[in-house]
C-alpha cells in the first residue's frame, strides 16, 4: 500500500487536538514502515535553548545559523531577524527525504488538509470555506447535510485514520 500524500496539512482551532491528533498518528505510521517529518508553525518567540547555553549565545552575538549536535540528534537554527518566514516548500526542502511530512499550521498554503473539528470548541468548521480540506477528523458524527464532499473521520480512532491515509477509497458519508 501507498500513502494518499507526500504533504498533509493539519488544520483545525486551537484546542481542538491537532497536536495529539499527530502524536497518536505518528507511531502508528512508523510501525507500518513510514518515515515520517512534521513541520509545526509557531506564532511565538519560540526558545529553542536556555540563553546561557553556548549555542544560543552565538545566535546572540550575530551568527546567521546554529548548529547544534550531540549524540542523540542534531537541531539547526536560522535566525530569520526581520526576513519573511520561508515558504512552506523551502522548509520542506531543508529536511531529509520522507514518505510523508504532516505539517500543523500553515492554513493558507494550498495543500491538501486533514480538519481537525471538534464542537465543543466553540468555533464552526473550517472545511466549508477551504477547499484544501479533502477530510474532517471529529469526535461527531459526519452530518447528514455536508456541505462539500470530505471524507469524514472519527477522531478517537487514529487507527482508522491511519488506515485512511493509506487507502485508496474513500471514506464520504
Amino acid at each position: 500500500m501507498t500513502l494518499r500524500f507526500s504533504l498533509l496539512g493539519i488544520a483545525g482551532w486551537s484546542g481542538s487536538g491537532k497536536t495529539s491528533l499527530l502524536e497518536k498518528l505518528l507511531p502508528l505510521l512508523i510501525a507500518r514502515g513510514c518515515r515520517v517529518n512534521v513541520i509545526k508553525s509557531s506564532h511565538h518567540d519560540v526558545q529553542i535553548e536556555p540563553p546561557h547555553k553556548d549555542s544560543a549565545r552565538m545566535r546572540a552575538a550575530g551568527a546567521a545559523e546554529v548548529m547544534l549536535s550531540s549524540p542523540h540528534r542534531y537541531m539547526l537554527v536560522h535566525e530569520l531577524r526581520g526576513a519573511d518566514i520561508p515558504a512552506l516548500d523551502e522548509l520542506t526542502g531543508r529536511m531529509t527525504p520522507a514518505d510523508i511530512t504532516l505539517v500543523e499550521g500553515f492554513r493558507a498554503e494550498a495543500i491538501p488538509k486533514l480538519e481537525v473539528f471538534r464542537p465543543a470548541v466553540g468555533k464552526s468548521a473550517i472545511y466549508p470555506d477551504d477547499t484544501t480540506i479533502v477530510a474532517v477528523a471529529s469526535d461527531v458524527p459526519c452530518p447528514e447535510n455536508l456541505s462539500r464532499q470530505v471524507d469524514w473521520l472519527d477522531l478517537n480512532r487514529p487507527e482508522k485514520i491511519c488506515d485512511w491515509l493509506f487507502e485508496s477509497q474513500s471514506h464520504l458519508r
